[in-house]
């Protein structure tokens, strides 16, 4: 059986390495000023930021069209017997369903949407060790049994710099806002139960920052192999110095640089930085 692996554009996995897997991929879609994007393909994430920099109106964002997940799902049957399409948690959007319903509409391939509980670079985590598995001929069953794996030691944290975005999204009240913004509070955010919330609310970016490291390092610090991914929003000088840190104090873990898009970058905002891994 030759399988297929599919993700969509919030897993941010940068495109030398979507290419060097054979990685397919689904566009998400914002929204600015009436006019949409498709992420990842129409529309960069430091062409997204310059963009809305200061703009009165916050992008929207949309999952795709099940037409166009079906259109890609008819192309892959020209070549694969299966699928695995790992999608952006189900908490915070509809994609995975999206997914399950164009499969359903296609013949001549078996799909499997997996839920990744999770985004970013980390949901593209899934996606890379299904792209090595396929390649070695694993079945589906196989290649999601070890996603159910991996997902136990999955984890992500990220900080958010500017409440702006959360606020104006409606994720964070006015007052809220305000006595943040006053206090410079920097909130630390995870995904429980496949939705974001608040994991701590820490005083100045440096002391957030700090806190994300360090829970990263308590797992990092068992000396167990991993995969981690230093994710950041229009920060990548910030991240990038960040991850080299990490690389000389933590070298039995493997590393990648990635970034918040334009589909998370809204919600997030500009300067958002985090960290996501999970034990190999």
């Amino acid at each position: 059986m030759k399988t297929a692996i599919m993700t969509d554009s919030t897993a941010y996995i940068p495109e030398d390495l979507r290419r060097k897997w054979n990685i397919h991929m689904v566009p998400l879609n914002v929204l600015i000023e009436d006019e949409s994007y498709k992420e990842e393909i129409d529309l960069s994430a430091s062409e997204f930021y310059d963009r809305v920099r200061g703009a009165e109106e916050l992008p929207k964002t949309s999952q795709p069209s099940i037409g166009l997940i079906q259109e890609k799902l008819e192309e892959l049957a020209e070549d694969y017997d299966a699928v695995i399409s790992i999608h952006l948690s189900s908490g915070i959007s509809g994609t995975i369903q999206a997914t399950a319903n164009a499969g359903e509409l296609v013949d001549g391939i078996d799909v499997y949407p997996y839920d990744s509980e999770i985004s970013c670079m980390v949901q593209g985590f899934f996606a890379l060790e299904g792209a090595e598995m396929a390649e070695l001929g694993e079945s589906p069953d196989v290649i999601i049994s070890r996603f159910d794996e991996m997902k136990k030691s999955m984890k992500a944290y990220f900080m958010v710099d500017d409440l702006t975005h959360l606020h104006r999204g409606g994720r964070l009240n006015g007052a809220q806002k305000f006595v943040g913004s006053l206090l410079k509070v920097k909130p630390v955010l995870h995904f429980v139960d496949t939705k974001i919330v608040p994991f701590e609310k820490i005083r100045t970016r440096k002391k957030a920052l700090n806190r994300v490291v360090g829970l990263f390092e308590e797992d990092a610090q068992k000396e167990v192999p991993m995969r981690a991914s230093v994710i950041h929003a229009n920060r990548e000088e910030e991240a990038k110095e960040l991850m080299e840190h990490l690389k000389q104090r933590y070298p039995h873990v493997e590393f990648y640089l990635s970034y918040f898009g334009p589909v998370i970058g809204t919600h997030l905002g500009e300067g958002a930085l985090g960290i996501g891994w999970y034990m190999k």
